[in-house]
């Protein structure tokens, strides 16, 4: 019976746990992505020390080589002057740079293995930090959705409420426009003077008063007439 319990606890621990991860899982992959730029952060420093220490590597090989060089000419120079004390000297000089010459070799290509290695890890790295905030993104997003779509009866009561209040907006403003309409009509006059103006305003009949198109139209059709013959 404790052992029964105790694995039942166990599975509603792990339960709880998962249901906490799941509830939180934005936020914690927020700060795993933010944590993972870190460490990408430091393995690029990673390759740059590594990348200097290979160039300072071969400084030194190429100092070496210099210096070997320059040895042998002085050796070939003693022996020939007959300084063999010195020329054996140089030799031994020699040899002692040549062991380092073959030591910073084998430097220099743990070097170029090792800079090679870790600037493919940095990119396979840098690569799935960019597939991960794309995936944060896109997550935040479908989140955001997801939650707006989980509440759509208050949604769909918003913009109901919203479209009969324009409703109702657009009808009290037509009625203004109808009314303003209605007592411009009882405003008009009935006195003849003022009918004749109206049906003038309609085109009905002659123009009361003069205006820039009729001018230009006179003066259109005076300049089509045929001059009288004399």
């Amino acid at each position: 019976m404790f052992k029964t319990l105790t694995t039942l606890l166990r599975g509603r621990t792990a339960d709880a746990v998962e249901d906490f991860a799941d509830a939180n899982a934005l936020p914690l992959l927020r700060q795993q992505i933010r944590e993972s730029g870190q460490a990408v952060a430091l393995s690029r420093r990673a390759v740059a020390a590594a990348m200097a220490a290979h160039k300072q590597e071969n400084e030194r090989f190429d100092r070496i080589v210099a210096q070997i060089t320059d040895l042998e000419t002085r050796a070939v120079a003693a022996m020939e002057q007959g300084d063999s004390d010195l020329a054996r000297d140089a030799a031994e000089a020699i040899a002692h740079l040549e062991n380092e010459q073959a030591s910073s070799e084998q430097a220099k290509g743990r070097y170029t293995a090792e800079i090679t290695r870790l600037k493919r890890d940095v990119r396979d790295a840098q690569n799935r930090l960019r597939d991960l905030e794309r995936g944060h993104r896109l997550a935040h997003a479908t989140n955001h959705t997801q939650r707006l779509a989980a509440t759509p009866a208050s949604s769909a009561t918003t913009l109901k409420d919203a479209e009969q209040t324009l409703d109702r907006l657009q009808k009290r403003q037509r009625n203004m426009d109808l009314t303003r309409e209605a007592e411009a009509e009882i405003c008009q006059s009935d006195e003849p003077a003022d009918i004749v103006r109206r049906l003038a305003e309609k085109g009905h009949g002659d123009a009361l008063s003069s205006s820039t198109d009729a001018v230009l139209a006179r003066l259109k059709a005076s300049k089509q007439k045929p001059a009288k013959s004399k």
